[in-house]
């Protein structure tokens, strides 16, 4: 699979597509360490954005690329916006979708820290249901289950095997060397969102980045677009 940076689609193919749900990656520009890309949320957002769009004829949205990353901020690179911000972008783009037809979006959120994307979903779907925002919890455990990965969610945190693994499937070329030499472990988190990473990791790194395989990273968004089909009917039934 080779990643394409942005949407190519015309007007004309939209308007043949006929998509009535449109998939919208969210991802970040923080700091992943010294070896992985500033923009890997943003990289592995839109890789599953755009599986998902083609496995379910939905329209494939360009990325928001910047996001909700302050407990980055200690490290150079990261930049953030607010959470309100955030907020009213991805609901401008839901207005802007109904307007010319297209009533149901997907958020599939690359970048853990964007919480305000859970409220933004449930009180759109008040009234009837508009949103999902995806992958899951529970949609990210199946996915390392069924790839065989070895970490869990909470030790492989940032910048470990679950991230390597997708980088090396969808755009290996965006890994610096010595990204095996990476790990760092920080298994207890307790004042994160005080302390930020930086409380917990010198590096930014927490996570096994050494376990990174391109046929894990395969075999994660073949298990994603499966468990993508259960938020697909929710939404668009």
């Amino acid at each position: 699979m080779v990643l394409k940076p942005l949407p190519t689609a015309t007007s004309a193919d939209a308007r043949k597509l006929n998509a009535t749900v449109a998939v919208l990656p969210v991802g970040a520009f923080e700091q992943h360490g010294d070896h992985f890309p500033l923009v890997t949320d943003t990289v592995v957002a839109c890789a599953i954005a755009e599986r998902v769009s083609k496995d379910f004829n939905a329209l494939c949205l360009p990325p928001v690329t910047i996001s909700c990353s302050q407990e980055h901020s200690a490290f150079a690179g990261t930049v953030s916006i607010r959470s309100a911000t955030l907020a009213a972008v991805v609901n401008d783009v839901a207005d802007s979708l109904s307007a010319s037809g297209v009533e149901h979006l997907v958020i599939v959120n690359g970048h853990g820290g964007n919480y305000v994307l859970r409220n933004v979903v449930q009180e759109a779907n008040v009234a009837r249901r508009r949103m999902t925002l995806f992958p899951s919890n529970d949609d990210w455990d199946r996915a390392r289950r069924e790839s065989g990965m070895v970490t869990s969610a909470h030790d492989d945190m940032h910048a470990g095997e679950l991230e390597a693994s997708i980088l090396l499937h969808v755009a290996p070329d965006l890994l610096r060397d010595g990204f095996r030499q990476s790990d760092h472990q920080a298994p207890r988190r307790p004042h994160l969102p005080v302390l930020g990473i930086s409380g917990y990791s010198e590096s930014g790194v927490i996570g096994s980045p050494s376990l990174g395989d391109a046929a894990k990273g395969a075999a994660s968004l073949d298990s994603l677009s499966k468990s993508f089909q259960e938020h697909h009917r929710l939404i668009a039934e």
